[in-house]
């Protein structure tokens, strides 16, 4: 088993997915490290819903895509190996063919519910990483599902009317070569004493 800073150095946002589905029992545990991410106040607000069916992860993925305003980037260029949708405007699915999806969604009223969410999918790709299985935490979620088909999932899922959708952790498995790391940027860091 890794040490913990080891599995964080290790871990990658994958972009290119095997076909492969992960394990029920995977995606359970996963989920489970979700559950115990630091929350505001213990409230334990956010509610995340796994998907195993490749075709819906596929739908939904397309949906995350359909309004993605390129105009509020702030760069253009992500990765050669892992290229993302800021790299190929072509690319139509936001989940780029993972065939696991786990959306975290958080109070819209709740003026902590975005931290909430990222430290719902934080926990949850450290934990897929230490099981093997690759991830990538994609935003966007609140748009996704502002549309009649999402609307429709959402209530088939009986979320809450005032929950939305804060981010999605896409998980499967590399395909191709695992991605080495970026160098680090020089003068992120600082001590004061």
């Amino acid at each position: 088993m890794m040490e913990l800073l080891e599995l964080m150095k290790h871990r990658r946002s994958i972009r290119k997915y095997r076909e492969q589905q992960i394990p029920r029992s995977d995606l359970e545990k996963i989920i489970e490290a979700g559950t115990y991410a630091p929350n505001a106040g213990g409230g334990q607000r956010s509610i995340i819903v796994g998907i195993r069916d490749q075709e819906l992860a596929e739908k939904i993925g397309r949906l995350n895509l359909a309004r993605f305003d390129r105009s509020r980037l702030s760069g253009s260029y992500v990765s050669k190996e892992q290229p993302s949708v800021i790299d190929d405007p072509r690319m139509k699915s936001g989940f780029y063919g993972a065939p696991a999806v786990c959306i975290v969604f958080a109070q819209k009223d709740f003026l902590y519910s975005i931290p909430d969410a990222f430290c719902c999918a934080e926990n949850m790709v450290l934990m897929a990483s230490e099981m093997g299985i690759s991830s990538c935490i994609i935003a966007r979620g609140e748009e996704t599902f502002d549309n009649e088909m999402g609307g429709a999932l959402l209530q088939e899922w009986e979320i809450p009317s005032n929950y939305i959708a804060r981010c999605f952790v896409l998980l499967g498995y590399c395909d191709g070569e695992y991605p080495q790391a970026k160098p680090r940027k020089e003068n992120r860091s600082r001590i004061i004493e």
